[in-house]
């Protein structure tokens, strides 16, 4: 079985960072799970974030920070389900189930 990653986001200026790194870790037929939290919750309206929901195999954000931030919890971000604006468990997920852990 392939590695897994998790990558936890808290930092908005990571983008190209984020969608660098798990290309790289897909190529290699890594399991990929990005975690958006705080600031981060911002990329969720970059361009690039549908993509990155395409290609890592679990994206979803912090659905406190998201509203937080002055985002209306209803309005979720394109690639996104409801299901994927989720708590701050999905970083616990990456934790505790995930080979290698990275945050950004």
């Amino acid at each position: 079985m392939a590695k897994s990653l998790g990558i936890f986001v808290t930092t908005e200026s990571c983008m190209k960072h984020v969608m660098g790194i798990t290309k790289a870790a897909k190529a290699k037929g890594s399991n990929v799970k990005v975690f958006f939290t705080w600031k981060a919750t911002h990329l969720a309206k970059d361009p690039a974030f549908p993509e990155l929901c395409e290609i890592a195999d679990d994206v979803s954000i912090c659905v406190d920070s998201y509203k937080k931030q002055g985002y209306d919890i209803e309005d979720i971000p394109k690639g996104l389900t409801v299901k994927k604006m989720a708590t701050q468990a999905q970083h616990g997920i990456i934790i505790e189930d995930f080979d290698c852990y990275l945050s950004l």
